[in-house]
């Protein structure tokens, strides 16, 4: 597990393109303390993991395809696919070359608990959106929001800060697991898993 302070910009300037149009794996940690919302309701990301075309786990490794078109589209851009034909995951898609995305795999809620407790079940606020389908469930991302804008309604992206960023390992891959692509807010409880200690 590798530990390093996490640099933000400053004040929000959109469409922020500078931010969006970098490596994957620069802009994952980058996001984590920025606060997402959909119809007002979400929270601050604490945990993301990067994807790059060039990645053998990413779903544009093979190349442009029906299902993985948002992602060879414009940077800051939602994509949406669903998880073993179960969960809803997004993406926000990014890179200085098509093909790059970086899941939101965990948010601190923040904004509309009680939809989101309504949407999810009446957990406590530290598992309502601690995994990428969770958060989905709570904030009501499916794949009608496939393509959409980060940069306008219903989304709302509001730029934020983390102590200190931890680095580790993907979840559930069978491809380029070992690759240290996942980025999480150091100590939050509401991570989808600890990350491994050194």
């Amino acid at each position: 597990m590798t530990s390093f302070s996490a640099g933000h910009s400053g004040p929000s300037k959109a469409p922020r393109q500078g931010f969006w149009t970098r490596h994957p794996a620069q802009v994952a940690p980058d996001l984590i303390g920025w606060e997402v919302l959909v119809d007002g309701v979400g929270g601050r990301i604490v945990e993301t993991e990067a994807y790059h075309p060039e990645d053998p786990a990413s779903h544009t490794f093979p190349g442009p395809t029906p299902r993985n078109a948002v992602m060879f589209g414009p940077p800051a851009h939602l994509y949406v696919y669903r998880s073993y034909g179960l969960h809803w995951c997004m993406n926000f898609v990014c890179g200085a070359e098509p093909g790059g995305a970086v899941l939101i795999r965990a948010l601190e809620p923040t904004a509309g608990l009680e939809i989101m407790r309504a949407r999810r079940g009446f957990e406590p606020a530290r598992a309502l959106c601690s995994g990428p389908g969770k958060l989905c469930q709570a904030l009501a991302v499916t794949q009608a929001q496939n393509g959409l804008s980060l940069e306008a309604p219903p989304f709302a992206l509001r730029e934020g800060r983390a102590g200190a960023v931890v680095a580790g390992p993907r979840i559930g891959l069978t491809k380029a697991a070992e690759v240290p692509w996942r980025f999480g807010e150091a100590g939050s409880k509401f991570l989808s898993r600890p990350f491994p200690k050194v």
